[in-house]
C-alpha cells in the first residue's frame, strides 16, 4: 500500500515529455504568426509616418512658402525657436530618418518634393514605400525600392 502512494505522487518522465512537446507545437505554430503582426505592425507605422510626413510638408509650405528639402527640416531646433532649417514640425525621431524599424528619406525635386520608406532590415518589413506632394503612396513588394511607377495602395 505505501509503494502505491509513493508512486501517485509525481509525473512520469513520458508525461513530461508530452507536455513539453505540446508546448513546442504551440510555439513553433505561434510564433511566425506573431513575426507577421509585427511585421504588419511595423508596415502601417511606416504608412502612418508618412501621412504625418505630408501633413508636416503642408504646414511647412504654409509657413516658408516651399516644401522642406530635408527631413531635418522638419525637425526639432537643437535649441531656440523654429526656423525654416528646423521648423518643430516632426519630432526627433523621424526627422533623424528612423522610426519603427524603417528607413525615411525625403528629398526635394522641382514640383515638390519626394519621400521613400525602406525597411532597415529585413524582419523589418516586406515593403518599401513611396510618396510624393501628390499624396498617393505607392508600394513595392520585396527589396527593391518603390517608385512613382509601383502600385498605388488602396
Amino acid at each position: 500500500m505505501l509503494r502505491q502512494i509513493n508512486r501517485r505522487r509525481g509525473f512520469s518522465l513520458i508525461e513530461l515529455l508530452i507536455v513539453i512537446s505540446i508546448i513546442l507545437i504551440i510555439i513553433t505554430v505561434a510564433v511566425p504568426k506573431f513575426q507577421k503582426a509585427q511585421m504588419g505592425a511595423r508596415e502601417l507605422g511606416a504608412i502612418k509616418a508618412i501621412q504625418t510626413l505630408h501633413q508636416a510638408q503642408v504646414q511647412y509650405q504654409s509657413q516658408f512658402g516651399r516644401y522642406a528639402a530635408s527631413l531635418q527640416e522638419l525637425g526639432p531646433p537643437a535649441s531656440g525657436p523654429a526656423t525654416p532649417s528646423s521648423s518643430d514640425l516632426i519630432g526627433n525621431d523621424l526627422s533623424g530618418g528612423e522610426k519603427g524599424q524603417y528607413k525615411y528619406t525625403l528629398t526635394a525635386n522641382a514640383g515638390g518634393y519626394v519621400i521613400t520608406a525602406m525597411p532597415a532590415n529585413p524582419s523589418g518589413g516586406s515593403r518599401t514605400f513611396y510618396s510624393d506632394q501628390s499624396m498617393v503612396i505607392h508600394q513595392n513588394f520585396g527589396a527593391e525600392a518603390a517608385t512613382a511607377s509601383s502600385p498605388e495602395m488602396k
